[in-house]
């Protein structure tokens, strides 16, 4: 579905953009994403909605076919970019799950400033930002997702979540389609 309206009460999540992520092999390229995702928060800051950065910090600690064994991360892999310009008034979630509300009280916080709808981007498409747009739309949020400010370290999974799930759950669009609603929000 395409993006619409963005609610005069959105906020905007950006997930993973660290240190530790940013670097590693991705389907498209991050100066991209990071320029997409600044250019949403800009916008966000500059109408005094909310925003909201999310870095990864760990996994659950259930066992898993892939391991499940907790990770240990070298210095500086959980620092957010400094391409983000981290402000005051940002909200910042830690996390150790892939979706930004397990755990976190993130809703609760976003509830309490009456936010309605949230506009999610960052790394990786079909984990992080899948999670988390999931999660937001099934407690009750409106979800806007912009595919061009998320990649994935695998293209086939970024194309998947982007074709088959994103529709059921949110609508989609490019950064410029959330700019333009934005300038239409009251």
């Amino acid at each position: 579905m395409p993006i619409t309206t963005i609610d005069p009460q959105a906020a905007l999540v950006v997930v993973d953009l660290q240190q530790g992520i940013v670097g590693l092999p991705l389907a498209h390229p991050v100066a991209d994403i990071v320029r997409n995702s600044t250019a949403l928060l800009k916008a966000f800051r500059s109408r005094g909605l909310p925003v909201v950065l999310v870095n990864v910090a760990g996994t659950p600690t259930g066992r898993t076919d892939a391991g499940g064994t907790p990770r240990s991360f070298p210095e500086g892999w959980t620092d957010l970019i400094p391409e983000l310009d981290q402000k005051p008034d940002d909200l910042l979630v830690t996390k150790y799950a892939r979706s930004a509300f397990t755990g976190t009280g993130l809703a609760e916080q976003l509830r309490g400033r009456s936010v309605t709808q949230v506009v999610v981007t960052g790394i990786a498409t079909s984990s992080g930002v899948e999670s988390t747009a999931r999660d937001a739309h099934e407690q009750g949020f409106h979800v806007t997702l912009p595919v061009d400010a998320m990649t994935d370290s695998d293209l086939a999974r970024h194309e998947h979540s982007i074709a088959q799930i994103f529709p059921r759950i949110a609508e989609t669009g490019a950064i410029q389609d959330v700019l333009d609603a934005l300038a239409n929000c009251s």
